[in-house]
């Protein structure tokens, strides 16, 4: 029998699954809804269930575990800390998972996990210094330095990078209750955001109808697909956007000193409407040395289930096989 480990990503809007290799291959992969209204046990009963189905689909039994979760994670507890998210927060779903399975479980913040992916498995092989940034409902970030990923007692080094305040004089609030964090300013949702903003005051946009008949459908896809038309709206909320972008990767860099910086989630898949000018935007205002040197900025190869394959590695280092040794 292959041996294998079960990697999960929850998140906020969907519950995403597999079943992983020591060497990266994903199989079995599924996804389900999931959502800010389940309970905790309701929440924990779907993640059972994926996970079953994928021992079920394999015919035996994994070596073990991992889950990604946004927030504070405590590996051998779960989500510890997470206001105005899925409510997990305290809720002891690690070791219940582990009592009902009978398996060994460990967890992780999604965002360090998209690291741990990008450093076995993706673009940051090969790099000591690098980071990983996931633009998505908000904004997960992940920090490799000097070739390791670190964890402190407090369970959020590297995880919290957009949470710096960019406009502190914006009308937009954080869950941190600072305002204008890149959090809001730089996730997916913050497209549409700008982009309804327009329309509401019946700015002239291929978007007019969609929006009056329904403001919530405008979303990241639907501005991109504006764009693609060279609808004036959507072009001009995208050079907000990206600038914004832009700017909190000036800020990673100071922070960090990465040598590559890795973008996944919703909004990479529209990189090429906007990489070139952020690339450009970057490297003209970071400090560094050697002087010139640009910043690599890319767009991560296993975007769609990274957290899978870094919540994946953390099962492998429990069983004692870590994919990256």
């Amino acid at each position: 029998m292959t041996e294998y480990v079960i990697g999960v990503d929850v998140g906020g809007t969907r519950i995403k699954a597999g079943a992983v290799l020591r060497d990266g291959t994903l199989m079995a992969e599924r996804a389900r809804s999931s959502g800010f209204a389940l309970t905790a046990e309701a929440l924990e009963a779907a993640v059972i269930e994926e996970i079953s189905r994928i021992q079920s689909d394999t015919g035996y039994a994994p070596l073990g575990v991992g889950l990604g979760f946004p927030g504070a994670v405590d590996p051998t507890q779960g989500v510890i800390l997470l206001p105005g998210k899925l409510r997990l927060e305290g809720y002891p779903i690690v070791p219940n998972i582990s009592d009902i399975l009978k398996l060994p479980v460990i967890a992780d913040n999604d965002g360090r996990l998209s690291i741990v992916a990008e450093a076995c498995y993706g673009k940051a092989q090969g790099y000591r210094w690098a980071a990983s940034i996931t633009l998505g409902t908000g904004v997960g970030s992940g920090i490799m330095l000097d070739g390791q990923i670190l964890r402190d007692p407090h369970f959020q080094f590297g995880t919290q990078a957009s949470h710096i305040v960019q406009q502190s004089g914006s009308d937009r609030l954080c869950i941190t209750r600072a305002r204008g964090t890149a959090n809001i300013l730089c996730s997916a949702t913050a497209l549409a955001v700008i982009a309804r903003d327009g329309l509401i005051r019946g700015l002239p946009s291929v978007l007019n109808e969609r929006y009056f008949d329904d403001p919530h459908s405008v979303d990241f896809a639907a501005v991109i697909d504006g764009i693609a038309q060279n609808d004036a709206l959507c072009l001009d909320a995208l050079k907000t956007w990206q600038t914004e972008l832009a700017w909190f990767l000036v800020s990673v860099v100071h922070m960090y000193a990465p040598e590559i910086i890795i973008l996944s989630g919703g909004a990479a898949s529209a990189a090429p409407y906007f990489l070139d000018d952020v690339r450009k935007h970057v490297n003209r205002h970071t400090f560094r040395y050697p002087p010139g040197e640009d910043i690599l900025i890319e767009v991560s190869d296993i975007a769609t289930y990274n957290v899978v394959l870094g919540a994946a590695s953390i099962a492998w280092e429990k069983a004692g096989k870590w994919p990256g040794s």
